[in-house]
């Protein structure tokens, strides 16, 4: 998971639990939506080590 603000990395995460990640996808919203041009992005890193985006915040409608 990585958080940025205006495109620059601020902080990432990695966690083997997928339940874990959601929970800290969560609790990364609600302490660092405050920051301005934050972004965060949940990512999963494939067998063959690519990465696909699970979730984003904020998502199309923000």
């Amino acid at each position: 998971m990585t958080l940025t603000s205006d495109g620059a990395v601020v902080m990432q995460g990695e966690w083997s639990s997928p339940a874990t990640a959601e929970r800290k996808f969560t609790s990364w919203i609600g302490s660092y939506s405050g920051i301005a041009g934050a972004r965060i992005v949940l990512t999963e890193q494939g067998d063959d080590g690519a990465e696909r985006m699970l979730s984003e915040w904020p998502g199309d409608g923000a």
